[in-house]
């Protein structure tokens, strides 16, 4: 199997919106189509891009991403990423994909000069707790909550 990883282009942004769906149904959430696609390459590709990713390609399609968003925190009153989604394929999984868009995520981190990378999975997510375990990552235990805005 011979897989590519490289930054996400304009031309990839249709698949990726379907890699999204089977993320969502992976993690067993609903995705609801609000008009990512007309959303995502401001996001991507703007003046001061607030989303950043990579592609796992293999024969010419999309087998997975990952991205990742710069934030700030106020206790440490430093930058950290957040990796927003890390998703392969079901055949592409324990095939060292995940490990090489992880060394992307800490290259970034480098060249941005932050040394901080969070993110959070499902609990029922055994493989990837197993595996983000063991590249050396730990956990805290928190509760994340969504609110709407009503407008």
């Amino acid at each position: 199997m011979t897989a590519v990883i490289r930054q996400i282009e304009p031309r990839d942004l249709p698949a990726l919106v379907g890699l999204c769906k089977e993320h969502a149904a992976y993690e067993r959430s609903e995705f609801c189509d609000n008009g990512q696609l007309e959303r995502l390459p401001g996001a991507f590709f703007g003046l001061q891009p607030k989303l950043h990713g990579w592609v796992v390609e293999s024969g010419n399609q999309l087998v997975g991403f990952m991205t990742v968003t710069v934030d700030f925190a106020t206790w440490t009153a430093d930058h950290f990423l957040h990796m927003d989604c890390l998703y392969l394929k079901e055949e592409f999984r324990r095939k060292g994909l995940g490990r090489r868009l992880i060394a992307e995520l800490k290259k970034f981190g480098q060249n941005q000069n932050i040394s901080l990378i969070q993110w959070q999975t499902p609990t029922h997510n055994i493989d990837g707790i197993r595996f983000y375990e063991e590249m050396g990552a730990y956990s805290k235990d928190k509760k994340r909550y969504f609110l709407t805005v009503e407008s």
